[in-house]
């Protein structure tokens, strides 16, 4: 018995089969598998990833700064790496370490050297400082810190709170320019000013 099935012309078989199988990609890539992650809000791919990533700042052979992080990522088109788990060393002009700042995370833009922490951020110096943010941008053209959130500066017992903050590294010369709240111990070797804009460091 002859079949009723309706023939499909030759020339048509090609684009038949090519359309059969971009419908099976699709649906295979509706189920599990393993499948290729990005990073950020964007889902881009870096172009390169490292473990136990260091980069150093150094100006006329001297050291600035030192950036360990554990896990980085870079991302040539945005002139950027982001890192995980970081610290960053600075260095005074004598080359000695001068204070070590520790973040969830940070960015290092790698044309300008400028810097962004985030998470967690603490710095503490030699001379016994401690600056407690979420989030700080480090300008490497001015040597400068600074932080538009919530900021603490506290040392031996002498508390500092306030918004718009900016410094050096060193906490040696540091300013806030609004919100600003203090708290200061009894023979602390400093004085402050609970109204903004408060400035402070060693005197």
């Amino acid at each position: 018995m002859a079949s009723d099935a309706p023939r499909i012309p030759h020339r048509l078989l090609p684009a038949l089969l090519l359309g059969l199988g971009l419908m099976a990609a699709v649906l295979g890539g509706c189920g599990g598998g393993k499948k290729m992650s990005g990073t950020g809000d964007s889902g881009e791919l870096p172009d390169s990833e490292v473990e136990d990533f260091t980069v150093t700042e150094t100006d006329s052979g001297r050291t600035q700064w030192t950036m360990f992080a554990k896990k980085a990522s870079t991302f040539t088109a945005r002139d950027i790496v982001i890192a995980r788990t970081v610290r960053i060393d600075f260095f005074g002009v004598d080359g000695k370490k001068s204070s070590q700042l520790v973040a969830i995370e940070g960015e290092l833009y790698q044309r300008t050297r400028d810097m962004v922490a985030r998470g967690q951020v603490v710095l503490q110096t030699v001379e016994g400082w401690t600056m407690r943010t979420e989030e700080m941008r480090f300008s490497n053209s001015r040597g400068r810190i600074l932080s538009d959130k919530l900021v603490r500066v506290e040392k031996e017992g002498s508390v500092l709170e306030g918004v718009g903050f900016e410094s050096d590294p060193q906490l040696q010369h540091f300013e806030f320019r609004d919100q600003v709240r203090a708290t200061v111990q009894p023979g602390a070797a400093r004085s402050v000013s609970p109204t903004p804009p408060a400035k402070g460091g060693p005197r």
